[in-house]
């Protein structure tokens, strides 16, 4: 996974959300991922996490992302 499709499926699951996707070690699997929508302003930051991990669980599993490090922010 790259960061631009990283970014494309956080920008379709939150339209309104300004995101920044890095690739902390250049290798495609650790990535650092900043994200700020109102559709996480009501959420805990534990429950705004799991909603945007919930998005690449699939990556996750499989090994294909193997750490997501997340910064999420309200608006």
């Amino acid at each position: 996974m790259t960061e631009q499709e990283m970014e494309k499926r956080l920008q379709e699951a939150y339209p309104d959300a300004q995101v920044a996707v890095l690739d902390a070690t250049g290798a495609g699997s650790y990535f650092e991922v900043r994200i700020a929508s109102s559709a996480l302003n009501e959420l805990p930051r534990i429950k705004r996490h799991r909603a945007v991990m919930d998005l690449f669980k699939t990556e996750l599993d499989s090994g294909e992302i193997h750490a997501l490090t997340l910064k999420t922010v309200t608006l």
